[in-house]
């Protein structure tokens, strides 16, 4: 704030609390001096939220201590601090081999952010939706059935052989075991079946990955036959 706003910020306090009105010009002039020196960075107001009025009044309404220039300067800084923790810093928009253009575009985005001049930049949020997916890549992923290529795929078997073995068994036409709840370990579509470890007194102590339990295996043998013979008889 100059003088003429540090003047006018004085006379409307002084409207509010008449303790701090002076009434010489002297200790005017003083006070109209002491209160620019400490709050010359502090902004009257700016377009997104902050008025130093309102931190006045605010303050005179709260506190029966008299105002000092620290009560408007505290909100201020909070303020600052407040805009700043809600700002995720935007890709610059220059040559990012241009080390000084890229410091000095985010220095300045982070000066106007804090000063109120602009709005925060929120980071995006991650959607688990499918809109605005690029219809080449859904053209893609329909023409190869995955997105792992298939070289990718078998140079990873070796590295996961149940996973590989399935695919294999799919590939060829057999049932996906996984793909069916199993009724005797409880494991959900998707997940390997597990053997119950048992303690001594009988209790169960946890589990393990085994191998498909067979009645997982008829279990997806009849959900396929009857996925074949719903086309037929329709």
């Amino acid at each position: 704030m100059d003088r003429r706003e540090i003047a006018a910020l004085l006379a409307y306090i002084g409207r509010l609390d008449p303790r701090l009105a002076r009434t010489s010009e002297r200790d005017a002039g003083e006070q109209l001096a002491q209160w620019h020196e400490l709050l010359d960075d502090v902004p009257m107001a700016t377009p997104h939220g902050w008025d130093v009025r309102v931190a006045a009044r605010q303050h005179i309404r709260t506190s029966p201590y008299q105002i000092l220039p620290a009560d408007v300067a505290r909100p201020w800084e909070s303020y600052r601090r407040d805009r700043l923790a809600r700002h995720s810093d935007p890709t610059p928009s220059v040559d990012p081999d241009d080390q000084a253009a890229w410091t000095a575009e985010l220095v300045g985005i982070r000066r106007a952010v804090a000063a109120g001049i602009a709005q925060p930049a929120q980071a995006r949020a991650i959607t688990t939706g499918r809109d605005g997916v690029n219809p080449r890549l859904e053209a893609r992923l329909r023409e190869i059935g995955s997105c792992i290529p298939p070289a990718a795929r078998a140079a990873l078997a070796s590295y996961r052989p149940a996973r590989a073995a399935r695919e294999a068994a799919v590939a060829h036409g057999l049932p996906d075991a996984l793909s069916v709840r199993c009724e005797w370990c409880l494991a959900q579509p998707g997940e390997s079946c597990r053997r119950r470890r048992m303690g001594p007194d009988g209790g169960a102590r946890g589990t393990a990955p085994c191998a498909t339990h067979p009645s997982r295996l008829d279990l997806a043998a009849a959900q396929q036959a009857d996925q074949v013979q719903q086309p037929a008889v329709a």
